[in-house]
């Protein structure tokens, strides 16, 4: 083991249960951690065969699924990046695979491998919605966007409900700074008129950790209310979160 530490490049080295983390280990020359360098049992193909899915992390589900990473980019380092930097609905939400490659900085029949997992998990939801989250307030939202609280990059999120407020559809609308010269009402509605959904309910995160809405996120929200009600479509909040706290930004002022 002592052997391997030596080896590990950061950010992700092993912890003491053999197990990668995002510590980093300040070796003075960079070297990456292959899966080929991990002991068989500590592999994340192998310890899913041995152990079932439920133990690795998402990251380490993910680097399963891609299989590889690329020339520039080990896979379990191409996985811990993608959770982190986009977050785990963020990348699975998304159903357009080129403009997921251009996002993620991944080969083509990656992001294509990421948007077919994405779809059979989306498959499955709409066989069992009964059992479909209902979101009613703010503080709900906040707790069904775990994801979205350590992100880097600012993502604008549409939940979309039925008249009983449970989930029908969930989708990653931008990623960027909300601005109300990008987020076009078409973006956020059309999903809505898709899955012919009541209400619509947004989340965007701000990386900074300041929940305060700002001048541009209130212009957004006044336009796309209005945008909504000559739809028929109320949007009925529109949440800011961090990573410890949210702000609901009044969408009928």
């Amino acid at each position: 083991m002592e052997t391997l530490y030596k080896m590990i490049l950061s950010p992700m080295i092993l912890d003491e249960s053999g197990i990668v983390t995002g510590r980093e280990e300040k070796l003075g020359k960079r070297y990456v951690l292959r899966v080929r360098d991990l002991p068989t049992e500590k592999k994340p193909r192998e310890r899913l065969l041995a152990e079932g899915p439920g133990v690795l992390s998402t990251a380490e589900l993910l680097a399963v699924v891609l299989t590889t990473g690329t020339k520039k980019e080990e896979i379990l380092t191409m996985a811990n990046r993608i959770m982190q930097e986009y977050g785990e609905q963020s990348v699975l939400l998304s159903t357009d695979a080129k403009a997921l490659a251009e996002d993620l900085d991944v080969p083509l029949g990656k992001a294509a491998q990421i948007v077919a997992c994405g779809e059979l998990g989306r498959r499955y939801f709409r066989r069992s919605r009964n059992g479909a989250p209902v979101i009613r307030t703010a503080k709900d939202v906040f707790e069904y966007t775990l994801d979205m609280r350590n992100l880097s990059k600012e993502h604008l999120r549409g939940l979309y409900l039925n008249t009983h407020y449970q989930l029908v559809h969930d989708e990653t609308i931008s990623i960027g700074t909300i601005d109300a010269n990008i987020v076009h009402p078409r973006e956020v509605f059309r999903p809505a008129l898709a899955h012919s959904a009541a209400a619509v309910i947004l989340v965007h995160n701000h990386p900074s950790g300041n929940g305060e809405p700002s001048t541009a996120d209130r212009e957004v929200t006044r336009q796309l209310s209005e945008a909504g009600t000559l739809l028929g479509i109320d949007l009925i909040d529109h949440v800011i979160i961090t990573a410890e706290n949210f702000t609901s930004i009044p969408t009928h002022e």
